[in-house]
């Protein structure tokens, strides 16, 4: 969507990915925001106000006691002009301000005044992140309505640590402020989704492990459509190599049972959609060291059990979902094996997809391409949609999710 005649107030905390503003200001104008900076003291010392003022082609403020710019009052008018305001580094100092009424300079006066919705991309050490005081104003502040984007795991630019506190990417924080900004209702607002996303790994050993193929790019668009309708989306992504989609709370898990544990836990919910490829076995027991070869000897044994039914579990749950969908990835017998799924399992619809290599959707097949062809069946029939994006099939499936919930 275009940002045309959109006015962002950007609001830079002390943190070291302050420096990814650069990059956020340059993505919001060239969609065509205006954008204006509030940078605190903590933030010019990582980046100056002379590069974000380049950037943004405006005044950059940075003092409350500033005699021009509180002439009239500038932090209320900052607060009141633009059309969102989006804090980006959110430190644990910011987060806590927010939550607990304090305003002691331009960026939390600022904060404090504004009657316009407020977009927090949290960025922190992944201690910090986990202690109880910042949880608790997490807590507060989505009580209070405020959006957030992030954070993401990953590595520390300024310690090394890895974990949760990575602040959301450029684009992804770009795509959070076109969700808030649309204008366009929302009808999942108040509802709550849970999706699983990805392959489930089942270690054989220290070094390997069974999966099945898959990219989690339909179940993670998925997932992002859901939130752009206004859901609250719970994300249960497997080992995966993509990015979180914006305004999602992600869960990462390793195997099928932790999968399920995960899903469990995030019961009720008022709708779920099972995308992940979950391996259907794990070995009996993992070795607890690398299995070597031996020469002259064939593989060893691999005594196989079976994996938790998550779909089933959900669908026959005391707690289950007023709209249950599952995937089937199928290499024949499509419609048919998608028909005794639905039964057995207890869904409302499943996702049939062709993953054979002669499906003709695309050359690296269904499992780690880009575009999909699915039919969607239900007690009612099958309904076959045309050949498309794995985005648009997002899309066009959140919309189906919506028109079910709004129909109770």
């Amino acid at each position: 969507m275009t940002l045309s005649g959109k006015r962002v107030l950007l609001i830079i905390g002390g943190g070291i990915a302050a420096y990814k503003c650069l990059d956020l200001i340059r993505r919001l104008r060239e969609r065509g925001a205006a954008v204006r900076c509030v940078m605190t003291k903590g933030a010019q010392e990582f980046i100056t106000p002379l590069s974000v003022g380049a950037l943004s082609a405006d005044h950059v403020f940075t003092d409350l006691f500033d005699r021009q710019d509180e002439h009239d009052v500038g932090h209320i008018r900052l607060s009141r002009e633009a059309d969102l305001v989006v804090v980006a580094p959110a430190t644990a100092d910011l987060m806590g301000k927010m939550a607990n009424g304090l305003a002691d300079d331009l960026a939390s006066t600022t904060l404090m005044a504004t009657d316009k919705p407020v977009l927090v991309a949290p960025a922190m050490n992944p201690r910090m992140w986990a202690h109880a005081a910042t949880r608790r104003n997490h807590e507060t502040l989505k009580r209070e309505g405020i959006h957030f984007v992030g954070p993401g795991k990953g590595e520390m630019a300024e310690s090394g640590e890895a974990g949760d506190g990575r602040m959301a990417e450029p684009l992804e924080i770009v795509a959070a402020v076109e969700t808030l900004l649309d204008g366009k209702p929302k009808p999942l607002a108040g509802k709550k989704v849970v999706v699983t996303s990805g392959p489930t790994h089942e270690p054989i050993d220290p070094v390997r492990y069974i999966a099945n193929r898959s990219s989690g790019k339909q179940g993670h668009a998925i997932a992002e459509a859901l939130a752009r309708l206004g859901a609250d989306v719970r994300l249960i992504a497997g080992p995966v190599a993509i990015a979180d989609p914006a305004g999602v709370t992600v869960m990462r898990v390793e195997t099928a049972r932790q999968m399920k544990d995960a899903v469990l836990a995030s019961l009720p919910a008022d709708a779920g959609v099972f995308v992940a490829a979950v391996a259907d076995w794990r070995t009996e027991g993992e070795a607890g060291q690398k299995m070597k070869k031996q020469e002259g000897k064939g593989p060893p044994a691999l005594q196989m059990v079976e994996n938790p039914d998550i779909l089933a579990t959900v669908g026959h749950h005391e707690n289950r979902p007023a709209l249950v969908i599952g995937f089937a990835a199928e290499t024949g017998d499509l419609v048919e094996n998608a028909r005794s799924k639905l039964a057995r399992k207890g869904a409302d619809l499943i996702v049939a997809n062709d993953v054979s290599h002669d499906s003709g959707v695309n050359a690296s097949g269904v499992m780690g391409g880009d575009r999909n062809l699915v039919r969607i069946v239900s007690v009612g029939g099958v309904e076959e949609w045309p050949e498309m994006s794995k985005d648009d099939v997002a899309r066009k499936l959140a919309d189906l999710i919506a028109e079910r919930l709004g129909r109770g």
